[in-house]
């Protein structure tokens, strides 16, 4: 509890035993109001301040001015004693909202705590501490065990294991190695890294984490933005319900010679505590509270599960979103290229069209040539292979051990007249041969993510409708893939500006809203298109995850149906805030009016409601774990 809020409580308990005491005191008339005075001046003063300064500054109906005047009016009727009680139960309401708001507030920060303050910084071998915000890329940096990475970079030196539970939310510890690129943010749990800075501070990981979280406030949703205007003129209209209550039959009894039935029986003070009471049950504190909170802990809970969403307003878009867009290269796949099949021709061996096929190919820096190299178990010998030729568009020919060795495609074969048939499998096919004959051909292909069906799956059973892949890759490649993971529809040789029309082409079509999920360079104009753009963060662009509204930053597409759950909970945590809120206010309002409620139900309709809506509304901080999808 804040030093703030200690204060707040002594004052709560003080009044409190105050009113009591003078309950029990043998007073009346004047006497007796000068005594409810101390304990309500104690409770009050702060509301009649606030009341006082923004009638001072134009804004007028707000719940201070609500309560001042309803409770000035209690002590102008002689009810003393309901006067105080009111505005020390508004103010217990009002602690506790306080503390509920600073608690989940606090949650939040504590989480998004992953920024390090310093860095040791090793300068011609002199280890320096230094504000992150003052190392260059470039530089090297030592990580301790039990440090915070500060800056994005590879690892140069030393091995062990990070925890990246603040941004991706997984418990699983990560194990880094030289050459491993790691983020700010994460947690070193072993041994020593030093670290190559590929990054400046502002543009670092963590920086964009915070950024967005602290940015998220801005974009509100059309339930927040409802509620906002909402409060404009609903506080005025019942102000001056309020006023007609008591004035309209104040001048009836006054004026008329024989009032309406509903009025015999009534004075002028009666309708003025309906009035009253009118005001206080009027006070909009549970929807103007509850419903930014909601959001606010739907928002945190999603940041604590690593899914960064930008803006309220995305959170309730994702709930809607009937149709999901996928990317296929990096997104649903890895995005790394390895040899998946080797389908030797009789007379040789896998390891051994593998190990020319590497050998060959050990000059090339292309990806198929790389994957090649890291599937050969060989110890490879560099100076075994003589006289290599690269053939522009066909692939590598060379002198292996005294064997003519050729490595390449179709066309390659063509060339060389070596008779071979298609493979069945998808992926890039690499054909070998030795000495002009057909030796074999090897099979190179983008591997699909493990939770990536289930994905699939978890968004069909949490209500997507449809499910669409789109990619580059063949049309052969594009199918085999789209079968696998069970999407609805795929469009494959598509270019940059082919997705952009196809999703133009989507959402013209569909209902509901349409998610895009990429993690490309490219795929930055369809993220900005989409009504919501999710990018994945460990792996995907700049460009992309600055053009996305959702960012999940462990690349798990698992995530996104995990973060559809979190959207719907916390659009349904709203409405049934604003439902209660405003379903009991109804209810009240109606009964006073007609004098059948009294303060008492009054401070229930406000503060009670009040504490009820802000709890309800901290549910939304509480993610329910979601299913191992990586089993």
């Amino acid at each position: 509890m804040s030093k703030k809020q200690k204060k707040m409580l002594f004052r709560i308990l003080t009044a409190a035993v105050l009113l009591i005491a003078v309950h029990f005191l043998p007073l009346t008339g004047l006497a007796l109001a000068l005594c409810y005075l101390v304990p309500y001046g104690i409770i009050g003063w702060d509301v009649l301040w606030r009341a006082v300064r923004n009638i001072a500054n134009g804004q007028v109906f707000d719940e201070n001015f609500l309560m001042s005047v309803a409770t000035v009016g209690a002590f102008g009727t002689g009810e003393y004693a309901e006067a105080v009680f009111v505005m020390l139960f508004y103010q217990v309401g009002e602690l506790f909202q306080d503390y509920a708001v600073g608690k989940s507030r606090k949650s939040i920060a504590s989480l998004m705590d992953i920024r390090p303050d310093t860095a040791n910084v090793e300068r011609e071998g002199v280890i320096t501490e230094e504000d992150p915000q003052d190392v260059a890329v470039g530089e090297t940096v030592v990580i301790k065990p039990g440090e915070r990475v500060p800056l994005d970079g590879v690892v140069t030196e030393g091995n062990s294991v990070l925890d990246t539970a603040a941004l991706t939310g997984e418990a699983v510890p990560r194990d880094v190695g030289p050459g491993d690129a790691i983020l700010s943010g994460c947690v070193n749990l072993r041994g020593v890294l030093r670290v190559k800075v590929t990054k400046l501070s502002e543009e670092s990981t963590v920086s964009k984490i915070l950024e967005m979280v602290e940015n998220a406030g801005e974009r509100k949703s059309r339930s927040e933005s409802f509620i906002t205007r909402f409060a404009r003129y609903y506080t005025p209209g019942v102000v001056l319900a309020a006023a007609l209550l008591f004035l309209l039959p104040t001048l009836a009894l006054a004026v008329l010679p024989a009032p309406p039935a509903f009025l015999v029986g009534t004075v002028w003070n009666d309708w003025l505590n309906r009035a009253l009471v009118f005001l206080v049950i009027s006070c909009p504190c549970a929807l103007v509270i509850s419903v930014p909170l909601s959001f606010f802990g739907g928002i945190g809970g999603a940041s604590r599960s690593g899914i960064l969403v930008k803006g309220g307003n995305y959170l309730e878009a994702l709930a809607e979103t009937k149709t999901v867009v996928f990317d296929k290269t990096g997104t649903l796949t890895k995005g790394v290229f390895s040899v998946s099949a080797v389908h030797p021709e009789e007379g040789y061996t896998k390891e051994q069209i593998l190990e020319w096929a590497a050998l060959a190919e050990q000059f090339s820096d292309h990806p198929i040539a790389g994957s090649l190299r890291a599937a050969c178990a060989a110890q490879m010998d560099p100076s075994r292979a003589k006289d290599v030729e690269e053939i522009s568009g066909h692939g590598v020919c060379a002198s292996i051990d005294g064997h003519r060795i050729c490595v390449g495609n179709a066309r390659m074969m063509e060339r060389e007249s070596a008779s071979w048939l298609p493979c069945e499998l998808p992926g890039t096919i690499v054909h070998v041969t030795a000495d002009g004959f057909y030796a074999g051909h090897i099979v190179i292909s983008d591997q699909v993510k493990p939770d990536a069906k289930a994905a699939i799956a978890d968004l069909k059973a949490s209500g997507v409708e449809k499910t669409v892949m789109l990619t580059g890759d063949a049309q052969a490649v594009a199918a085999a893939v789209a079968a696998e993971l069970g999407v609805d529809e795929f469009h494959a040789e598509l270019l940059p500006a082919d997705k952009v029309e196809l999703t133009e082409r989507l959402l013209a079509a569909g209902n509901g809203k349409l998610a895009f999920v990429g993690d490309g360079i490219n795929d930055a104009p369809v993220l900005t298109r989409a009504d919501i753009g999710v990018a994945m963060g460990a792996m995907g662009s700049d460009a992309a995850i600055e053009a996305a509204d959702i960012v999940l930053m462990d690349d798990r597409p698992g995530k996104l149906a995990t973060a559809m759950r979190i959207s719907r909970k916390t659009l349904r945590i709203v409405r049934q805030n604003i439902a209660f809120a405003l379903g009991v206010k109804a209810l009240v309002l109606v009964l006073g009016a007609l004098g059948m409620a009294g303060m008492w139900a009054a401070v229930f309709a406000d503060v009670g409601v009040s504490v009820l809506a802000v709890l309800n509304a901290m549910r939304a901080m509480r993610v329910e774990p979601s299913p191992d999808t990586t089993a």
